[in-house]
């Protein structure tokens, strides 16, 4: 499965499945500036122009993003070895998440004529495999885990914080991968959902993993700023 890049940011992906679902793919990187986006423009994944501002490139950008603070997040101290796996799992999947979100449907994508020939280049798609593995995570995880009293304040032990953030920016690319609209792949959507439940609940497990001192769970108190007393002038 080759992939033509006319620009780092944007790989063109094509080929064929071999195997049990599995992409064969070749990466071909000869330079990694073309000046070809100088002008605002980039090439979707089916070699359409399009300006960087579109819903695609939002979503897949965001999720580049995301797996680059998975990335950082994988660097904490006392990421337990368990997590670090799956995150670097996650990883993986999220190039295919990208990769997904680069390419709009063709006409003919998924159809076979008569002669069994393939009327369209099969693409890479993110399936509901993706994201039931993704659940299995969460239950696994969760069980552990005592009942939630209070909203939680992002932090606590470093490893914790760091898979705050990703919580985060995973939803913000969930968001984006909704304004791509009804030809976007609604199984991306989910799985950024889900993503990021698995990464709350992993954020928690991190915390509940901790000495129970100052890197204990961190709990929202409502209205506390009113009984904090005055603020005393430096």
């Amino acid at each position: 499965m080759p992939i033509r890049t006319d620009c780092l940011e944007t790989p063109i992906i094509d080929g064929a499945r071999r195997g049990a679902g599995a992409f064969k793919m070749t990466v071909n990187l000869t330079r990694i500036y073309t000046k070809l986006g100088d002008g605002g423009e980039t090439h979707l994944g089916d070699m359409s122009r399009v300006s960087k501002l579109h819903p695609r490139v939002e979503a897949y950008g965001t999720v580049d993003e995301l797996n680059a603070a998975i990335g950082v997040a994988l660097l904490a101290p006392a990421m337990p070895p368990r997590f670090g796996e799956w995150l670097a799992r996650v990883q993986n999947d999220l190039l295919d998440v990208g990769a997904d979100l680069s390419v709009p449907p063709a006409a003919g994508d998924g159809e076979q004529p008569a002669d069994g020939v393939h009327a369209a280049r099969e693409r890479l798609r993110v399936g509901p495999d993706y994201t039931a593995w993704l659940e299995d995570a969460c239950d696994e995880v969760n069980a552990t885990l005592e009942p939630l009293r209070s909203f939680v304040i992002p932090g606590g032990t470093p490893a914790a914080a760091h898979l705050h953030v990703c919580r985060t920016v995973c939803r913000r690319a969930e968001r984006r991968a909704i304004a791509v609209g009804e030809e976007g792949n609604a199984e991306v959507v989910r799985y950024l959902n889900r993503l990021s439940d698995l990464l709350f609940i992993l954020s928690r497990a991190a915390n509940n993993e901790s000495d129970g001192g100052e890197h204990s769970e961190p709990l929202w108190a409502p209205g506390a700023h009113s009984a904090g007393g005055e603020r005393t002038a430096s």
